[in-house]
């Protein structure tokens, strides 16, 4: 299972784990937290109607990447913290006990051996994606899911290839390496390394799906910019993605499975 605060955030992260696993005949679900209503998109896309989008953007990415169930836990989007939303149920500040509850349903009804989430930080930051490591950890803890993965980026991978494509034409301000200098996460406490090149066609689709995300606010946003991407790049840059097992101290050579601590049948 993979718990995400908005929409789109599966694809950007776990997309081609989630591809891969539902290759090799796993059973794959997304959770979000929120509809991602109060995130950036064309101006004739707001409340309701943005939700509403969103969510039928996600089933569409969940079918790209084989996923059979997704569900949304029904808060209200967080907004930024430099831009809060003014949302009475706001994931952010939702009951933790309440939130990991509803989780867990999802976690025992489903058996699930692996959850991931995000790291400690929210990977920059997010309100919304701090609470998702919250409320995941405690929720694994009440299913008693016996792997708990923190989706992340390698930070030093991550802050060289900013300082390469920082000053480019039409790169993103939110590109800037300065913004991300203490993000994600160190490579020295990272334990998982999965490549998903073979599935970066499909990872691609997955943030396609998510067209409200490529547009609205000023300038051009991550998601479009990456979708322009050349195939063999995109690839290169996107070809694995990145995980902290939590609980398991850190060890190289890194591991390319994410059912690597369960157990083996005899």
């Amino acid at each position: 299972m993979s718990f995400h605060a908005h929409p789109d955030d599966e694809a950007l992260l776990t997309a081609g784990t989630l591809a891969r696993v539902t290759a090799e005949g796993h059973r794959a679900v997304i959770v979000v937290a929120t509809s991602g209503a109060a995130g950036l998109a064309a101006a004739n896309l707001t409340g309701t109607d943005l939700a509403e989008r969103r969510l039928a953007e996600l089933r569409r990415s969940a079918a790209v990447l084989g996923c059979a169930r997704v569900e949304c836990l029904g808060y209200d989007d967080s907004g930024m913290a430099r831009a809060p939303a003014k949302a009475a149920n706001a994931f952010a500040h939702a009951d933790r006990e309440e939130a990991a509850q509803r989780l867990a349903r999802i976690l025992r009804e489903e058996r699930a051996d692996v959850l991931t989430i995000y790291d400690p930080a929210g990977g920059y930051g997010h309100p919304d994606h701090i609470r998702v490591h919250d409320v995941g950890v405690l929720a694994a803890q009440l299913a008693g899911t016996p792997v708990v993965l923190e989706a992340t980026l390698d930070r030093r991978l991550l802050l060289r290839a900013l300082r390469l494509v920082c000053f480019l034409p039409g790169v993103p301000r939110d590109f800037a390496p300065a913004r991300f200098a203490s993000a994600y996460t160190a490579p020295e406490r990272l334990t998982h390394r999965v490549d998903v090149r073979r599935f970066s066609c499909l990872k691609r689709a997955a943030m396609a799906a998510h067209v409200s995300q490529a547009g609205g606010g000023s300038g051009l946003r991550t998601l479009a910019f990456l979708l322009r991407l050349p195939g063999p790049v995109f690839r290169w840059v996107l070809g694995h993605e990145w995980y902290v097992e939590h609980g398991r101290v850190a060890a190289r050579p890194l591991l390319d499975d994410i059912f690597a601590s369960l157990p083996r049948p005899s």
